[in-house]
């Protein structure tokens, strides 16, 4: 299961993991409703070698902020506390997953 990621609780799991994956979205997001099964699937497939977790951007709009989100679903890539990379838009789950792995 995806890990919910939080304002308060963002900077731990940054620092705590090698390789983060962070997709931001929104309940009302119909696109973000479509990439939801392929982070839940990866973050099953990958648990012990990332942090795989989602962003509800209207309870963590800090987060949002900081890493300017202007469109929903955006997932963003993370590896040793640094962004390395993101996509903004549904894709499908073999396009996230093939970023995930150029970072293990």
């Amino acid at each position: 299961m995806a890990l919910q990621f939080t304002d308060a609780t963002f900077d731990e799991v940054l620092n705590n993991n090698t390789v983060v994956v962070a997709d931001f979205w929104a309940e009302w997001c119909g696109p973000c409703r479509m990439v939801g099964p392929s982070i839940e699937q990866l973050a099953e497939e990958y648990a012990g070698k990332a942090a795989i977790g989602k962003v509800d951007i209207e309870e963590n709009d800090d987060l949002a902020t900081q890493y300017a989100i202007r469109n929903i679903p955006t997932v963003l890539f993370f590896k040793n506390g640094q962004l390395v990379d993101k996509m903004v838009g549904a894709a499908p789950k073999s396009a996230y997953e093939e970023k995930l792995k150029a970072l293990l």
